[in-house]
């Protein structure tokens, strides 16, 4: 165990740098040098110990969605906002969330024998021995029994069922048996049953998620024999019963067989349960690759092991459950009706130290520390929002049930949206979101010490990645998985979110406890009080901006980098046509972004009254928005942002250009020259609405 000590130096110096001389993009000079000493105020009374104390309490038990336990983490949210003196809001959402009741997996020949699903409990580690752990099940699970032969599938993915069909062997009327990784644990659940499986089983393969990563846990912090990951299996996002609209109390649902859920049993497995079912497989050799950690020779079968598999949960008795959503509001001076929301989501499949109760203190503490520096004068401009959410783990349900209920505000005035999900589990800093956003969070990041004592965390960052001096570090992009899908893939409103990772295997396990956080993740919470010290500043920034931060020259810089495997596809399909028009439309988009950029500096270098200020923000909120369209993407009509999304045959990797680049794959040329010709539209769309902010700032 590698215990990370915070340096005196790091503990006295200021929480600012010599960059901080220059100027704030959006400020004007007056207000840049105010801004800047109000941040680095709030920042400072971030608290390692209170976060400690908070991360303790919510990670005492597991805590999944829909049960008393989570209930209790809406309290105690509550309880720490108010005693911030926050103004605090609860909101109910009545949602299809079936528990599983009964469950197991049997190997039936040879040498029949009941599997131990249980991850038990482990002496080093409290949370086991005082709290029973949640089933370990898949949440909206099929449910049904059935006996059937075994046949495994590597990871499960669409190509792993191509390369099977290539070798004549089949699924159908099987047990399919993958590997966890490399895609979404929905979509291998989708495939098998397309393919006719009567059943899938998942384990975390220990050459992915165990032992060949590092010792495992309570010895170190990787996957052991016994842990499972659990996890929805619903593709898609919010509640299932309400497509697109919220579940409120009195709402309409849709019958089971229109969701898009499983309707075959699905069940983790530890390594140590899959060993009792592939080793004894035979028929076919695997291909290539196929080769898990385990100690044989993987064969692909099918049989000669039979398996049975049971799932059956509440679903006819007491399917719909109560969430409930947290937040705490702090309402803008100047321009109330403008939001910046910063949230993580609460629930868990465990007691959830890192995921997700590291990003609920990260959103508290940024709450707490906002609101004492409030005492010392400091006013924002606009509403800020600090939010927790339920049912995140179950298919983000409670921030899109969220999102629908409240769309006419979010869409009108939504500025950002913070995402703070597994916000500390090691010392690897590492941020994503909309390209509009992320200058704003490295300029952020050079204002925060490293908990390492080495720095700022932009400074560390940037030794961690290695990146040329004329460089910046990479970051992630929106795809989806995370609680800004409803803000960002839904309504186009832009976002950003950071964290501290670091290697573990107790991803979805019981062994997630606050044990885990202080011997292998975050001793000293250090890491949790960094997150959270972004997280005010980040709020602090955007909220008293004269023009909103946006870099929409980052934008189209980030957008032409997708170009060239757009001519790539199409080449090698033989297709006519190329990314050209779509390549133009985005240089006229920089190009527009820069005379923006230029204006507003010398308006802001002047001076100009809140009554331009609003109409230039006004014009800027439009253009991420125009990278949306009403009926979404023909995939998955939800999903309106044509820029980002997750990818509908992965779940976990994202696709650019959607739109586009499904027509390529699906081999459709001409939707493929519909598609571009309506993206090429949705970016001058947003080169008008960055015209008229433009003209907006110059109005004398």
């Amino acid at each position: 165990m590698r215990l990370l000590a915070l340096t005196i130096a790091a503990l006295t110096a200021p929480l600012t740098s010599p960059l901080t001389a220059q100027p704030l993009i959006g400020y004007t000079p007056a207000r840049a040098a105010s801004q800047r000493a109000a941040e680095a105020a709030a920042m400072r009374r971030a608290d390692s110990v209170r976060i400690g104390a908070l991360a303790r309490a919510l990670a005492d038990r597991p805590h999944i969605a829909g049960t008393p336990a989570q209930a209790r983490t809406r309290d105690l949210v509550i309880n720490a906002l108010k005693q911030a003196g926050i103004e605090t809001e609860v909101r109910e959402y009545r949602v299809w969330l079936p528990h599983t009741i009964d469950y197991g997996v049997w190997r039936i020949f040879p040498n029949p024998k009941a599997l131990e699903l249980r991850e038990g409990e482990i002496a080093e580690d409290p949370t086991t021995l005082a709290h029973p752990e949640y089933p370990t099940v898949n949440g909206y699970s099929g449910t049904g029994d059935v006996t059937a032969e075994v046949v495994y599938v590597n990871y499960g993915l669409v190509e792993d069922y191509a390369q099977l069909d290539s070798l004549g062997v089949s699924v159908r009327g099987k047990i399919a048996i993958a590997r966890y990784g490399r895609s979404f644990r929905g979509i291998k659940a989708r495939e098998a049953e397309q393919h006719g499986a009567l059943a899938l089983l998942m384990y975390s393969d220990p050459a992915d998620d165990g032992y060949v990563q590092g010792d495992v846990y309570p010895e170190g912090p990787f996957r052991n024999d016994r842990g499972v990951q659990r996890g929805s299996v619903m593709n898609g996002a919010g509640d299932p019963s309400t497509p697109g609209y919220p579940s409120t109390a009195n709402a309409p649902r849709i019958p089971i067989e229109q969701m898009p859920v499983p309707r075959i049993p699905v069940l983790p497995l530890s390594y140590g349960n899959a060993v009792e079912l592939l080793k004894e497989v035979r028929g076919t050799n695997i291909p290539r690759g196929w080769q898990g950690g385990l100690a044989f020779r993987y064969h692909v079968g099918p049989g000669p092991v039979r398996a049975r598999v049971k799932v059956w949960s509440d679903s006819a008795t007491a399917a719909i459950k109560s969430i409930w959503d947290t937040f705490g509001t702090i309402r803008g001076t100047d321009f109330p009706d403008e939001i910046i929301m910063i949230g993580g989501h609460r629930d868990a499949w465990s007691p959830g130290a890192v995921d997700n109760v590291s990003g609920t203190v990260s959103v508290v503490e940024a709450a707490r520390a906002v609101a004492e520096q409030m005492k010392s004068g400091w006013r924002p401009r606009r509403t800020l929002v600090f939010a927790t959410w339920d049912a995140e783990e179950w298919g983000l349900v409670g921030s899109t049930e969220y999102v629908e209920d409240d769309s006419l505000r979010l869409a009108r005035g939504g500025v950002a949206y913070l995402n703070q999900d597994g916000s500390a589990s090691g010392p690897n800093f590492g941020g994503g979101g909309s390209p509009t956003l992320r200058g704003v969070l490295r300029d952020v990041t050079r204002s925060v010490p490293d908990p390492s004592g080495l720095g700022s965390v932009y400074d560390v960052w940037r030794k961690q990645s290695g990146v040329p001096a004329d460089d910046e570090p990479s970051m992630g992009d929106p795809g989806g998985g995370s609680d800004f899908a409803g803000f960002y893939n839904h309504l186009g409103i832009p976002h950003s979110d950071w964290g501290f990772g670091g290697g573990n295997g107790i991803y979805h396990s019981n062994y997630d406890s606050y044990t885990f956080m202080e011997r292998f993740g975050d001793p000293g919470y250090r890491y949790h009080a960094a997150a959270a010290r972004v997280g005010t500043a980040m709020m602090m920034r955007l909220a008293n901006a004269d023009i909103l931060p946006y870099d929409y020259a980052e934008f189209a810089r980030t957008m032409r980098r997708y170009l060239a495997p757009i001519d790539q596809n199409l080449k090698a399909k033989g297709w006519a046509g190329s990314s050209a028009p779509l390549a133009s439309a985005i240089e006229r988009m920089e190009r527009a972004a820069a005379a923006f950029a230029s204006a507003r500096d010398e308006a802001l270098a002047a001076g100009l009254s809140t009554a331009r200020q609003a109409t230039t923000n006004r014009a800027l909120l439009q253009v991420e928005r125009a990278m949306t369209r009403a009926e979404g993407l023909r995939s998955r009509p939800w999903y309106r942002n044509l820029i980002y999304v997750a990818d509908v045959d992965n779940g976990y990797s994202t696709m650019v250009f959607p739109s586009v680049n499904e027509a390529i794959r699906y081999g459709d040329p001409a939707l493929f020259g519909r598609e571009l010709a309506d993206l090429v539209q949705r970016f001058d769309a947003a080169t008008a609405a960055l015209d008229a902010a433009r003209r907006a700032v110059q109005q004398q």
